[in-house]
């Protein structure tokens, strides 16, 4: 193996290790994120579901919610 390879994967290997240290000292946080990351996606697809639909009156969403109690 010539040095620059060596280099290479001794940088990939650090990388990784540093990498497998933080998720598993910021399990929290990473879990935190993920969880805001799905809930901006089905946000988004509700958004764009709703653009597509018939429109209601406000009362009419209201009575719903109401209704649902």
């Amino acid at each position: 193996m010539s040095p620059i390879e060596t280099d290479q994967e001794t940088i990939k290997r650090i990388f990784k290790e540093s990498l497998t240290e933080a998720l598993h000292e910021n399990r929290q946080l990473f879990e935190e994120i993920i969880t805001d990351v799905f809930e901006d996606l089905a946000l988004s697809e509700a958004i764009k579901e709703g653009r597509e639909t018939e429109k209601v009156s406000r009362e009419e969403i209201f009575r719903t919610l109401e209704q649902s109690q």
